[in-house]
C-alpha cells in the first residue's frame, strides 16, 4: 500500500491501480495487454491492477479470486467482459441487485445497487494461481477497502475456496473477530462475526466457467445465496 493512506474508496480505487509490488504478476498482465486476444485485438487493454466496483456506502460486497486476464485485465473493472461476469451480473440482475444484466466496458450504464466487488488479488496472474505470497502483498488493499465499507457493511458473498481462505485474515485487520480455528469453506455457509458490528459472511462455489458448465453451481443456486445475502443486508 502507498505510505499515504487511502482516506475515501476513490483514493484507494486511484492507488489500487498504480501498485507494482509483485514482479511476476507485473509482467504477465503487461504481457497479456500487449499481445491481446484475437477476439479483442482491436481493443486497447486495462494492462493495470483492477480497483473495486460499487457504490462507497455497499451494504452487501461480493469477494472473488482475482481479475481474469481478458476479463477485467482488458475492462479494468471487476467481472466484466468474461465468462464468469457474464453469469454473476445476469443473477445480480434478476435478484435486482444490477441495474443491467450485463457487464461489457466501463460506462456501459451497469450501476450496482447496495453492492460493491473486490478481490483479494487485483492482478490477473498467471493461470489464475497467484501465489501465498502475491495474496499476502495484496491483502492492505482489500483490508483498507473493507475498513472503509465498514460504517455500511453488513454481509459479503465469498466466492470460491480461495477468496474464503484468503478473506478470512483480512477480515481480523480490518475489525472484525474471525473464530480460531478458522471457519471452513462451503457453498451455503453462512458466518456472524461480530465487531464494531454484526457482519454476515456467505459462502457460494466460484462462477467459473468449469464450475457452472458442470452443474457444480447453478443460476439458481447463486441466485439463492445473493437473495439471502441481500436480504441479511437490507437490501430486499
Amino acid at each position: 500500500m502507498t505510505t499515504r493512506r487511502p482516506t475515501t474508496l476513490a483514493e484507494l480505487d486511484a492507488a489500487v491501480s498504480e501498485c507494482r509490488a509483485c514482479p511476476r504478476l507485473v509482467a504477465w498482465r503487461e504481457e497479456v495487454a500487449e499481445v491481446k486476444r484475437a477476439a479483442f485485438a482491436g481493443q486497447k487493454y486495462w494492462g493495470r491492477p483492477v480497483p473495486g466496483f460499487g457504490p462507497a456506502d455497499a451494504a452487501m460486497a461480493i469477494v472473488g479470486l482475482a481479475p481474469s486476464a481478458h476479463g477485467g485485465n482488458r475492462t479494468g473493472r471487476m467481472f466484466t467482459g468474461d465468462p464468469s461476469g457474464d453469469v454473476l451480473f445476469r443473477a445480480l440482475f434478476d435478484v435486482g441487485l444490477a441495474s443491467q444484466p450485463t457487464s461489457t466496458r466501463i460506462g456501459d450504464g451497469l450501476e450496482l445497487r447496495g453492492t460493491r466487488m473486490a478481490a483479494p488479488v487485483r492482478c490477473a496472474p498467471p493461470e489464475n494461481k497467484p501465489t501465498p505470497a502475491e495474496r499476502d502483498t495484496c491483502r492492505p488493499w482489500l483490508a483498507r477497502e473493507l475498513e472503509l465499507l465498514r460504517p455500511t457493511l453488513r454481509t459479503i458473498v465469498v466466492l470460491g475456496g480461495f477468496g474464503w481462505q484468503a478473506l478470512m485474515p483480512v477480515l481480523a485487520t480490518a475489525g472484525w473477530a474471525v473464530p480460531s480455528p478458522r471457519p471452513k469453506f462451503g457453498h451455503g455457509v453462512e458466518l456472524v462475526l461480530e465487531g464494531t458490528s454484526e457482519l454476515r459472511v456467505f459462502g457460494c462455489y466460484h462462477v467459473s466457467p468449469r464450475n457452472v458448465s458442470t452443474g457444480v453451481l447453478t443460476p439458481l443456486m447463486l441466485r439463492e445465496v445473493l437473495t439471502a445475502a441481500a436480504r441479511s443486508a437490507g437490501l430486499n
